[in-house]
């Protein structure tokens, strides 16, 4: 292998990273071993995944772990703030601080008035962050990066990096997507009171709708009419590279430590090849090795959209299930009792989960309880018969395989030993360049079998044991060949190595706090409900930047009937086949949504803008006469 030290991330500019989550200490570490550059954690409170907090114990064990390799530890600190939150909120910034996070993510520009720790800021994709401008204004109040709303086409994107070329643009490339412009909902507050932007969000957008027009009539089959499928834009990264991204997102705190082995590690290898194409850097050290192929579409998804990365191209909608339905494994050819026998030449194994939908358009489910031959048994054959569709949504032996999976990450690096005039001195460089010297403290023997000693030195010196480092290339630069024990030579490349974690640890690079705030104005002088301000110190930072009219956000306890609840570029009409495209003469009327529990909502349609927004409906008047007698 040739050797080249210096070609990681303290030897260049600014980097590109691969950014997954963290659930756990687990999971991120998971993540750490599978080749993420960073990861992004919840804290104990006030993380926009109210379900994924973590203590500060286990953040701060994380970043230890994940600082060995240089990987970055963002705390998700990005949901509105009450007044009352606002010190909380502020003191728990600098306990991260000081538990060693690399950055905070914020969505209350209140804690932008505040004293917080020197970290830098990355405003959270709940800012609603889709247009230059708006980004623009970010950087210029101090944010060193932006998460892009996940709407963005290509195009938006690399206008947007052109505009603000200064700021560090991270974008989603796979897993969940929010129907709604993130930070711009108020459906989940508005009908139960969890409110998405103070992590609580129900996900009533994943619920079973009922479509119809203003007469009644159904439009379109019953179904989870706003439920999307999963972004993946895996082939579409060294696009993404060109137009400016800097970070790359794998979106899910609340997938777990095997999800994560999978998909991590795919995006790992996909990233690598799109710098490796481009001359890119990474943002942190070392290299993965991994025993098993990563395959996206045999872990949790919802089936795969690129969304509106090319612009409005296909149906991202999912409506026949929010839930992982799998791939097709073949069509009931012959059933009997719970022996079925399927038409596909698919592979099974006992555990695997199938799914099927049944004469009512309902998920089913069974699993597969033994195989034989082309024959399998099921658990419950209720609702199958030939010529029914099976897919299968759990592959039991490939999550097998990722649970006994070996993944193994390394830092390169080469050692030199060579003599000086006290003795024979051992160098140690890594893959950074981050060099350390130690000379030997044993007193070594001229060898009396020359390529014998040679053998041992270099066999020794190879073994990097249990540390996070990888022994590429020894060189034996001595005059002449020198005997030691082995039990020495195994403890002097042990002093070197620690010697080389120390100094890598007081070399890793650190991001700078907070830019200056130069006082921009703010793009609008007015901020309606959806400008999302739940606090005082919010409504100061807005009025220092011009904005002179100020609606608190829903979550103060607005009354949102007959007010705008969602707005998103996902359209019933396109994803039915009945756009009517960009209509200069009016718009088409309104749908309507009915939800299981007949809740009423109105899904009107702006085709010059290409978004449909979903409106609470107003209750109706209580009918005279009704109420209770005297």
């Amino acid at each position: 292998m040739a050797w080249s030290a210096g070609q990681g991330p303290a030897a260049g500019s600014p980097s590109t990273e691969l950014l997954a989550p963290a659930r756990d200490r687990i999971c991120g570490r998971v993540a750490v071993d599978c080749g993420a550059d960073a990861l992004y954690v919840g804290p104990p409170r006030f993380g926009a995944r109210a379900a994924a907090g973590n203590s500060l114990d286990d953040i701060a064990a994380l970043a230890e772990y994940a600082h060995r390799y240089w990987v970055r530890v963002y705390a998700a600190l990005n949901t509105l703030l009450t007044d009352d939150e606002v010190p909380a909120a502020v003191a728990l910034a600098h306990d991260l601080y000081r538990a060693g996070v690399d950055g905070l993510i914020v969505q209350d520009v209140g804690l932008l008035t505040c004293d917080l720790p020197p970290l830098p800021l990355i405003a959270s994709t709940q800012m609603h962050n889709h247009t230059a401008e708006r980004v623009a204004f970010l950087a210029a109040v101090g944010f060193r990066r932006v998460i892009l709303a996940r709407e963005l086409s290509l195009t938006q994107i690399a206008a947007i990096h052109a505009a603000v070329p200064g700021v560090e643009l991270e974008a989603f490339v796979h897993g969940a997507l929010c129907v709604c412009y993130s930070g711009q909902c108020s459906l989940s507050y508005a009908q139960g009171g969890r409110s998405g932007n103070r992590g609580e969000c129900a996900q009533p957008c994943r619920q079973h709708y009922r479509l119809t027009d203003a007469s009644g009539h159904h439009v379109a089959p019953p179904g989870h009419l706003l439920s999307l499928a999963d972004l993946s834009l895996s082939d579409h990264l060294p696009r993404l590279l060109a137009a400016g991204v800097t970070s790359f997102k794998i979106e899910g705190r609340l997938k777990d430590e095997l999800y994560l082995r999978n998909v991590v590690t795919l995006y790992r290898r996909r990233l690598d090849q799109a710098l490796a194409a481009g001359a890119g850097r990474r943002s942190s050290s070392g290299t993965t090795t991994a025993d098993f192929q990563p395959d996206a579409d045999r872990t949790f998804n919802r089936g795969f959209t690129t969304y509106f990365i090319d612009g409005r191209r296909g149906s991202p909608g999912r409506v026949c299930s929010p839930k992982m339905i799998g791939q097709p494994v073949g069509r009931v050819a012959a059933i009997h009792g719970r022996q079925v026998q399927l038409d596909g030449a698919g592979e099974f194994s006992p555990g695997d989960g199938l799914c099927f939908f049944d004469g009512q358009g309902q998920v089913r489910g069974t699993q597969v309880e033994a195989v034989q031959g082309c024959r399998i048994t099921v658990r419950d054959a209720a609702g199958l018969g030939p010529g029914v569709e099976v897919r299968r949504n759990m592959d039991h032996r490939f999550l097998r395989q990722l649970e006994a999976a070996t993944v193994d990450r390394r830092i390169d690096v080469r050692l030199v030993l060579s003599e000086s005039d006290t003795g024979l001195l051992l160098t140690a460089t890594d893959e950074d360049g981050v060099q350390v010297q130690r000379p030997c403290e044993a007193e070594p023997a001229a060898a009396q079998r020359p390529d014998a000693a040679a053998a041992t030195a270099r066999k020794q010196l190879h073994q990097a044991g249990s540390t996070v480092f990888a022994i590429r290339h020894v060189q034996l630069a001595w005059q002449q060949p020198w005997f030691l024990p082995v039990a020495e030579w195994n403890r002097w490349r042990r002093q070197v190595l620690d010697a080389l974690s120390e100094a890598r640890a007081q070399h890793r690079p650190r991001l700078p706090g907070r830019g200056p705030d130069l006082q921009p104005c703010y793009p609008t002088p007015r901020l309606d409900y959806l400008g999302n301000v739940l606090n005082q110190r919010a409504a100061a930072f807005y009025r220092a930047h011009g904005v002179v009219d100020i609606e608190p956000a829903a979550e103060a306890g607005l009354d949102l009937a007959g007010r705008k609840v969602m707005t998103t570029r996902y359209c019933l009409r396109h994803q039915l086949g009945h756009c009517p495209g960009h209509r200069a003469d009016g718009q088409p009327p309104p749908l309507y949504l009915t939800d299981d529990a007949g809740r009423r909502l109105e899904a009107r349609f702006d085709c010059r803008a290409c978004q449909m927004e979903i409106y609470l409906p107003v209750p109706a008047p209580p009918v005279a006469g009704t109420g209770a007698d005297p």
